[in-house]
């Protein structure tokens, strides 16, 4: 539904400045708050002084200044609100004092993978001394101890103040870990053993929380009771409940590779669903306006329940805000445009937690619902068909390819990655989801009967496995995806600025609008192809930070090795290295172990020896004890890992590249021994990776 003028949509319209306000200030977010307040109070009064002698001062003939000013104001008050819920800025976080011990509480679910649990606390007090100081922040705590997987929401510990800072990503295209917690407000991370911990006590969480999160765990039980296959009740468990513990990499690759990866999040169309069923199951309410007012009343009741026992994500709570708002509207006989709400469940969520704008899931599920309001009507009005079940399907593909085009940046910048045949499969599962969520529903809401509940898990489980088979079955498909996408941001707004520039073209069959969009595919389009121009003429060798591992990357245009101790199947490998290999455009690469010859044409390897086009390497390890560097092989650089011996004697002139995996003692002594010689040298340990650009490829 677009809006005609901005006089429909005044919430948008509002809302845009204090968006602006929040980005700026995360982008700045150490700025000092007392300026922002100050700044915000001052056009807050002139702002009112202005209305008060509105007609004395003759504003009217300056009706801009009133917009300037309110816009003035949102953006200020949206920099002063995230400013202010950044927790490294108040005076008492925990970080800022002295501590021996901490007196953590529970704040989220722990959740447990391989032998490690995992979760979020609020530090309420430091002790230092027997002086105990009340402190605020939050530290995520990562436990690997079997007991730990008894801890609960809400129990509060007595933990040693043994925590450091997140580390950043240290190699090239590696998951930035740091600025996702930082976008949650954690900064800290401690790791404990057994016994490194005490139970205080209990029951200190919120006990709403506290007893949804017990609730959920009960049905998470039921679904393991009613179904046998571990895959069935993960993917149950996520897309009804939201409990995405037990979901494997491989479902969750099955379902980003086929556009389907929105389904494991509970999002609107899960409670849309629930809204349609409760509104049938509560139409005998109908027959009067009490009734319609109490029906109004139980079913957002209930969808706030759910939302509840889903972990109040995002998406969720933007569309229980939304549900909210239009039954209240249509019980009251009150219209509001689409887009208005959208942006008054934004508002409202922002209010609480102006990080959520940096959330990926925020960010997808209202630009989806605003690409169906906007792009859809557009999309469905190219065909039209009188038949009315091919129009069903032409309108439910609309619905897809408006939500799949208007996030298909974000998700390319985030994911690297486009289905190709996200149509099938979103129409593939479209009765089957409906299926899994009325029958899992059924199933959770009804009490344990042995032979009704057996009947609707077996019904569950073998829609949800016929589902995942399918999936499957695309994802092999030839061509299924398109992979190894990496924008930057100016690529990503250019994109955005094509999709934009085309539908309203479409829309408002706007000369402009064309041309913007063809001048941004021009833009685009250079900018991809000098990218790569780039990339292929790039020669280098990266030296990794595996931390207890060891991997350098020689690159040579689209052709690259990579030696290491880590096989290419390794989850450290598909984290640390591969990202890196895809980001620089290395389409063709071979993994080789560190004790292997290799013999290339631009790379060759005798034991400890590399030569990549004109750089030479020598290989350092304690395996092996290597007191003299031969003089007649000029040696530019050495590699030293395990405590390699070595005769700092003949390290003159060389680079030295100090692994990650070497004792801090043994890196304390090496430094120690090179001031004395004029010896660069790189420490990889808790160090970003070094990159040595080499002459072009010949």
């Amino acid at each position: 539904m677009i809006a005609k003028h901005k006089g429909e949509i005044p919430i948008v319209v509002l809302l845009l400045p204090f968006l602006a306000g929040i980005t700026g200030a995360l982008l700045r977010l150490h700025t000092s708050n007392n300026f922002v307040l100050a700044a915000l109070i001052t056009f807050t009064l002139i702002f009112i002084g202005l209305n008060l002698a509105y007609a004395k001062l003759h504003i009217y003939k300056a009706r801009w200044l009133g917009g300037a000013l309110l816009y003035t104001i949102l953006f200020l008050f949206g920099w002063f609100v995230t400013i202010n819920h950044n927790q490294l800025n108040q005076p008492d976080h925990f970080s800022k004092k002295a501590a021996q011990k901490m007196l953590i509480n529970i704040t989220s679910e722990p959740k447990v993978k391989d032998d490690m649990v995992r979760f979020t606390a609020d530090v309420k007090a430091v002790s230092n001394d027997n002086r105990v100081t009340k402190t605020s922040g939050t530290l995520l705590v990562t436990i690997k101890d079997e007991l730990a997987e008894n801890l609960f929401y809400g129990e509060q510990l007595i933990i040693p103040a043994n925590y450091l800072p997140v580390d950043p990503p240290y190699n090239p295209g590696e998951f930035n870990y740091k600025q996702y917690l930082a976008n949650k407000n954690v900064y800290h991370q401690a790791y404990l053993y057994p016994k490194q911990y005490k139970i205080v006590s209990a029951g200190n969480g919120n006990p709403v929380i506290a007893y949804a999160l017990r609730v959920r765990q009960n049905l998470v039980e039921k679904f393991k009771h009613n179904m046998h296959d571990t895959t069935a009740i993960a993917v149950a468990s996520t897309l009804i409940l939201g409990y995405k513990a037990d979901l494997s990499n491989d479902v969750l690759q099955a379902y980003s590779k086929t556009g389907t990866i929105h389904i494991l999040s509970v999002s609107g169309g899960h409670v849309a669903i629930i809204y349609i069923l409760l509104g049938w199951m509560l139409g005998f309410l109908d027959v009067s306006k009490r009734g319609k007012i109490i029906k109004a009343i139980l079913i957002i009741s209930l969808i706030w329940a759910y939302a509840l026992l889903t972990g109040f994500s995002p998406a969720v709570c933007r569309a229980a805000v939304m549900i909210s708002l239009v039954i209240t509207g249509k019980t009251y006989s009150r219209y509001i445009n689409t887009l208005n709400l959208l942006a008054a469940s934004a508002l409202g969520l922002l209010l609480y937690d102006p990080f959520l704008l940096t959330d990926v899931g925020f960010q997808l599920s209202y630009l989806a619902v605003a690409g169906l309001v906007i792009f859809q009507p557009i999309v469905y009005g190219w065909l039209i068909i009188k038949n009315k079940w091919l129009d069903n399907i032409w309108l439910a593909c609309s619905v897809s390819i408006a939500a799949q085009v208007i996030t298909f940046p974000l998700s390319a910048y985030y994911f690297h990655q486009f289905p190709v045949y996200f149509l099938l499969s979103n129409l593939l599962i479209a009765i089957p989801i409906i299926i899994v969520m009325y029958t899992g529903l059924l199933l959770l809401l009804l009490p344990q009967m042995p032979h009704i509940s057996g009947i609707l898990g077996y019904i569950l489980e073998h829609t949800i496995l016929l589902m995942n088979k399918a999936l499957a079955i695309i994802e092999h498909s030839p061509y299924a995806s398109i992979g190894k996408i990496w924008l930057t941001k100016f690529e990503y707004i250019l994109l955005y600025a094509i999709i934009i520039s085309l539908f309203y073209f479409l829309y408002n069959k706007g000369r402009w609008a064309i041309k913007a969009a063809l001048l941004c595919t021009l833009a685009f389009s250079v900018r991809i192809s000098f990218k790569k121009l780039t990339a292929d003429a790039t020669n280098s060798i990266t030296f990794l930070n595996l931390r207890k591992h060891t991997g350098i990357v020689f690159k040579a245009g689209t052709h690259g090795v990579v030696i290491s101790d880590l096989p290419q199947t390794d989850r450290n490998f598909q984290y640390a290295v591969q990202p890196g290999l895809d980001s620089s455009k290395i389409t063709d690469f071979k993994v080789y172990h560190i004790a292997d010859n290799i013999t290339l044409p631009y790379l060759i390897k005798q034991g400890n020896y590399i030569n990549f086009q004109n750089k030479n390497i020598l290989l350092l390890n304690g395996e092996r004890k290597i007191q003299s560097i031969p003089q007649q092989i000029n040696i530019q650089y050495l590699f030293v890992s395990r405590n390699a011996f070595i005769d700092t004697g003949m390290l003159k002139g060389k680079t030295v590249i100090i692994n990650a995996d070497n004792s801090p003692k043994y890196v304390e002594a090496f430094i120690a021994s090179l001031k004395s010689s004029k010896t660069n040298y790189h420490i990889l340990k808790r160090n970003k990776s070094v990159c040595i650009a080499s002459n072009s490829h010949k």
